[in-house]
């Protein structure tokens, strides 16, 4: 496809563009395929791979703020694919679980965020993708606390205060900054 009038459009455009058609696109497939939002995925994934954390933890690793998760975990938790629970040390604070509907539920779409297919032969290339994966990373880790939607993307890589999680791009080896990857 020859799109003439985005060749010479800022960097921040295209990426803006390409991050929406292939936030649809892959939203559509999980919904067909598996019932799920990429959101609920991230959720589901999230709290598989680092078990019950609350909702601020969770929110934090998804790149959403607290508000916006509730809606999602209010339809997660109405279909039986995640609990929440009180805080066995702090009573006025909720963790949030995945049940074990919720780990049948994201088999499937977990393993195919596993193999991790090719979306173009920029990223089917090992090192053009390094390239575009450092560039998507820095934009990612610096992101501005005043801009957007108002979320805190300090890029400072120090979890934020009462959350007790590392964040995505942190240093963290264990964190996986993909979008639906295992800690969204």
């Amino acid at each position: 496809m020859d799109l003439p009038e985005l060749r010479d459009a800022p960097l921040g455009r295209l990426l803006v563009v390409a991050g929406h058609l292939v936030a649809q696109r892959w939203n559509r497939r999980l919904t067909e395929e598996y019932g799920l939002t990429q959101a609920g995925l991230a959720t589901l994934m999230t709290l598989d791979r680092h078990g019950a954390m609350t909702h601020r933890a969770v929110a934090e690793r998804c790149f959403v703020r607290p508000a916006t998760l509730t809606g999602i975990v209010d339809t997660l938790e109405r279909d039986g694919l995640v609990s929440r629970q009180r805080d066995e040390t702090d009573r006025r604070a909720v963790r949030l679980a995945i049940t074990p509907a919720g780990r049948e539920k994201i088999a499937a779409p977990a393993g195919l965020v596993a193999t991790n297919p090719p979306l173009t032969s920029v990223d089917a290339d090992p090192a053009r993708a390094a390239v575009i994966r450092e560039f998507l990373l820095e934009v990612i880790g610096s992101g501005d606390p005043q801009a957007g939607d108002g979320e805190s993307r300090s890029g400072s890589g120090e979890p934020q205060a009462g959350d007790g999680e590392p964040r995505p791009g942190s240093g963290d080896p264990t964190a996986d900054p993909r979008p639906g990857g295992a800690s969204c």
